[in-house]
């Protein structure tokens, strides 16, 4: 009996831990206690974002891309970023791997602490997924690294979990004084 016990024990524990870690892979990005992973910190967010948009000097880069053919260039397997625009609005499709957080700006600056102060105080924008409200997040006057002696980056930021796989229709806008930008994205999320 006590040998039978210890076998069953040992079969409950494997049959555990394969539920457990296959868990841990289909939950959407957490980990198996339903924990999110960590998010980058707000100077480091932004400084990715802005090395990201402006990685290829003198190229297009996916601020100027018209139909979302630049949108997989440079990016990352940690997070997946988006871009507005100079000003103005476009519509692109992006295709991008199940698994990956995204996040974008709905409008955002780099410059001085007035600049970026006067820039957040008329900041303003939305965004929905599929229809439904996402909550941006206010990221004021950080120092980055890359964009010039004291260098701040400021701006409307959406940061999402991983999108399960399939078409998801993402619109966002922003605008700060007479600027203003608004995108409208087919995204392709596709397993990996």
């Amino acid at each position: 009996m006590l040998v039978q016990f210890k076998r069953s024990t040992v079969v409950l524990l494997a049959a555990t831990a394969l539920l457990a870690a296959g868990c841990s892979k289909g939950d959407g990005g957490t980990g198996g206690d339903g924990a999110a992973p960590p998010r980058p910190s707000a100077r480091e967010l932004q400084e990715r974002w802005w090395a990201w948009a402006d990685a290829e000097p003198g190229e297009p880069n996916p601020i100027d891309d018209p139909d979302g053919r630049l949108c997989v260039r440079g990016q990352a397997s940690d997070v997946w970023f988006l871009a507005g625009t100079h000003g103005g609005p476009a519509r692109r499709q992006c295709t991008l791997p199940a698994g990956t957080p995204i996040a974008f700006p709905l409008v955002n600056l780099t410059a001085s602490k007035g600049d970026c102060d006067t820039f957040m105080g008329s900041a303003g924008g939305s965004a929905t997924l599929d229809g439904k409200a996402l909550d941006p997040e206010r990221l004021d006057g950080t120092p980055v690294k890359g964009r010039g002696p004291g260098a701040l980056a400021c701006g409307l930021w959406v940061r999402m979990d991983p999108l399960p796989p399939g078409t998801h229709t993402l619109s966002f806008k922003g605008s700060s004084g007479s600027f203003s930008t608004s995108v409208d994205y087919r995204l392709e999320v596709a397993d990996r």
